[in-house]
């Protein structure tokens, strides 16, 4: 029978809590790599480092056995870890339940036809608000400023604004 002194058995405890701990990083890192960073492949990597380092150091600290039992349990909670980390299940209650109703609303040019008149409701320095036929909507004056309460007529749409020109009073 061999006996081994107490600091050698304190050295065995020690690397066994590295082995189990790299084992956990690897699944964490497996995790990460499924769910959080898809093809990035960072985690991948530090999920076979850590799991290659654990199987390393068990065959040389544990012989044959202890680094079959570990290459086994790694392959085990790897596969584990993979399938649980894919189904649908699993993610379920982090995902979003509330059915989102509201819309956008038409485009300003589906509204309003060009020759439309209005009245401002803000200055036009270029941009600001105008009213036309009762609704509020983003325009833009040609290059002049426009004061407010001034009646314009629509000439062009751009992007989601009305462009206008300040109709002249004769």
């Amino acid at each position: 029978m061999i006996i081994f002194s107490p600091g050698y058995q304190f050295l065995l405890r020690m690397e066994m809590f590295v082995i189990v701990l790299l084992i956990l990083f690897g699944v964490l890192f497996l995790v990460a790599e499924l769910v959080l960073l898809p093809g990035v492949s960072a985690g991948a990597v530090l999920s076979l480092v850590s799991f290659g380092s654990a199987v390393y150091m068990a065959f040389r600290d544990y012989g044959p056995l202890g680094g079959t039992v570990t290459l086994g349990v790694v392959l085990v909670l790897a596969v584990a870890a993979t399938l649980l980390s894919l189904r649908a299940k699993t993610w379920q209650r982090f995902s979003l339940r509330h059915k989102v109703a509201s819309s956008m609303p038409a485009p300003a040019s589906e509204q309003v036809r060009l020759g439309d008149r209005g009245l401002t409701l803000s200055r036009l320095s270029p941009m600001g608000k105008v009213e036309i036929g009762g609704r509020s909507f983003e325009a833009k004056s040609l290059g002049t400023y426009v004061d407010p309460r001034t009646e314009v007529e629509v000439v062009g749409f751009e992007n989601a604004s009305v462009i206008v020109k300040p109709i002249d009073k004769i």
